[in-house]
């Protein structure tokens, strides 16, 4: 069975990169941790808000590489100086994590917030800019 490709048409010049793209987040799966929220704030802000209850400043990392927001969290062991903690119930997922955003290009990350179990990322999106460029026809 052969695959249609959304971008195969001969309007849509160079977009091959959206559909490797995408096959490539398809292929990563909808792994559920940490939670995470995505909102529009005004001015083209936009801001994720990432669960990561547990966790300190020193645990996470926050990094953009390439046109990839990436998010670690890493904990340190979660036994006592003492090494007698005995758990009768442990609910608190204190797994490691990652977490990838792709972002757009123009977006820029400003900062990151570590708010009270919530880490906070703050994006700018400029607006677009209109390019008009005149090309000049030659004759031969």
């Amino acid at each position: 069975m052969s695959r249609v490709s959304l971008f195969n048409h001969p309007l849509l010049l160079g977009f091959d990169h959206f559909e490797r793209t995408l096959d490539r987040l398809a292929k990563k799966g909808a792994d559920g941790y940490p939670p995470y929220n995505i909102e529009q704030c005004d001015d083209g802000r936009l801001r994720i808000t990432i669960a990561v209850a547990g966790f300190s400043d020193e645990d996470l990392s926050v990094e953009v590489v390439d046109s990839q927001l990436v998010i670690q969290g890493r904990r340190q062991d979660d036994e006592s100086p003492d090494g007698d903690r005995l758990f009768l119930h442990k609910g608190i997922a204190a797994r490691q994590f990652q977490r990838s955003f792709l972002l757009a290009d123009g977006i820029h990350v400003t900062d990151a917030i570590l708010d009270n179990g919530l880490l906070h990322i703050n994006l700018l999106r400029p607006e677009p800019e209109s390019r008009v460029r005149k090309i000049d026809i030659s004759t031969r």
